[in-house]
């Protein structure tokens, strides 16, 4: 009875020991958001198809598929939509146009009654916003890409010809499956209200897959001019937009809308999970928010 006590006094001096002497692994958080989530500026990306079908893009849309949003009936969807978006109560509005666009030139011309309101999605979306969140700007963070300015160089003589051999066989188009996918989507958009697609747009499983859109078809293109092509030109983009959205950021109290079309937001949505610079607050969440 002796030794078992013994032992058992041992055994609780040893465990004390251990306890005393383990350590307790930190969050990384706690080195680079010392403050918590609630002193960062927030963020609210909303992924979009392009209202105006300028079919600029890789998969084109058929006239016959396209939605009229400026129709009656979509008129009053996107009414829904925007009050649901307005739950962020945005500072700042960052879209998907250049400087050159002259975002803030229209818009006054549409507040004088010179022009109507266009039918693409930042003067449906984001023009009508500024007006509910009285804001008196809005941001075009759109950029080009190191391609672009490669070939632009002085020793461009040198360069674009290297350019041009890793796009050569480049369409910036998938595999057989996405394919089916996006003409799924495109079907989708005829058949539901606005509200209801832009929740399925911005939802967390399709940015997913939307990223890995471009990992497949052309990315595969030779030993690396597919990478190539893919790095100097969409993720060099895309990376160029992020580092605007950071210039525009300027107080942790910014409630930055960002308004892009859906390609690009599965790359910044990538980014801003990393990120310990922002609030990331995704579409499902607005509700919950805290809108103080």
């Amino acid at each position: 009875m002796i030794h078992f006590k013994y032992y058992l006094l041992l055994f609780g001096l040893l465990l004390s020991t251990l306890i005393t002497n383990a350590q307790t692994i930190k969050d990384p958080d706690e080195f680079l958001i010392p403050k918590g989530i609630d002193s960062l500026p927030k963020i609210f990306l909303l992924g979009t198809f392009h209202f105006g079908y300028p079919n600029l893009d890789a998969n084109k849309v058929d006239k016959s598929k396209q939605i009229d949003i400026l129709s009656e009936q979509k008129q009053k969807e996107l009414q829904k939509l925007l009050d649901y978006i307005a739950l962020f109560k945005p500072t700042k509005i960052c879209i998907e146009a250049p400087v050159k666009w002259k975002a803030m030139e229209k818009y006054r011309k549409y507040k004088t009654g010179e022009k109507d309101l266009g039918r693409d999605e930042i003067q449906q979306i984001a023009f009508r916003l500024v007006d509910r969140s009285k804001l008196d700007t809005i941001y075009s963070v759109d950029a080009s890409t190191i391609a672009d300015d490669l070939t632009e160089t002085k020793d461009s003589s040198v360069i674009k010809p290297y350019i041009d051999e890793i796009f050569k066989d480049y369409t910036f188009k998938a595999n057989s499956d996405y394919k089916k996918w996006v003409e799924y989507e495109t079907e989708l958009n005829t058949k539901i209200p606005l509200f209801d697609y832009f929740k399925y747009f911005n939802s967390p499983k399709r940015f997913l897959r939307d990223y890995g859109y471009y990992l497949l078809g052309d990315f595969k293109n030779g030993k690396y001019n597919g990478a190539d092509a893919l790095a100097t030109y969409w993720y060099d983009r895309n990376l160029r937009i992020f580092r605007n959205i950071q210039q525009v950021t300027t107080s942790p109290n910014d409630r930055i809308l960002v308004l892009f079309g859906a390609g690009h937001i599965s790359v910044l949505d990538q980014l801003l999970k990393c990120t310990p610079e922002y609030d990331y607050i995704k579409f499902d969440d607005l509700k919950k928010i805290n809108n103080k």
